[in-house]
């Protein structure tokens, strides 16, 4: 169980109580293991889901399909939309997303990765964080969990955030 996992916890469990989903891409259900792997997690955590391709991306999160086709889907934009589509379909509070290549590719040179955090509220959700991670020279399963452990580490600095609860 790690320490950032414990501190989400208690973070979410408040007070005030909030909830959390996950949309995730190239972490492959990574994140939600680190979020689902402290007890009590089913007090706060919502549900997650891997949408792997734009298509998926689209129909289950609202990503802009003409956009995310520009960017194969790897953009500050299309994580931020992921993390707003997650708030919309489990009625969360918060969400985490992730999207990027973890592993070299055509035009590619190094794995790297978008995450962000959005907040839900009666106005509909809204992006709070977005921020590109990069790790050259890392293998695709290592990446994997770097950017879970970075999207983890991006909530909790969102939800330290003395400003960040979401609007009633």
């Amino acid at each position: 169980m790690s320490a950032a996992a414990l501190e989400l916890r208690s973070r979410l469990l408040g007070p005030p109580r909030r909830t959390l989903a996950v949309a995730e891409s190239l972490t492959g259900g990574r994140l939600q293991a680190l979020v689902t792997g402290v007890s009590g997690a089913s007090a706060y955590f919502l549900g997650g889901v891997t949408a792997y391709t734009i298509p998926q991306k689209t129909r289950l999160l609202g990503v802009d399909a003409t956009h995310a086709a520009e960017v194969d889907a790897v953009s500050g934009r299309v994580a931020a939309e992921m993390a707003c589509g997650a708030c919309r379909l489990f009625g969360a509070d918060f969400a985490v997303a992730t999207t990027g290549y973890a592993e070299p590719a055509p035009g590619v040179a190094h794995p790297r990765a978008w995450i962000a955090v959005a907040a839900g509220g009666a106005a509909g959700p809204r992006a709070l964080a977005q921020r590109l991670v990069e790790f050259p020279g890392r293998g695709r399963q290592e990446v994997q969990q770097a950017v879970a452990e970075a999207a983890l580490d991006l909530l909790l600095e969102c939800l330290r955030a003395p400003a960040t609860a979401p609007a009633p």
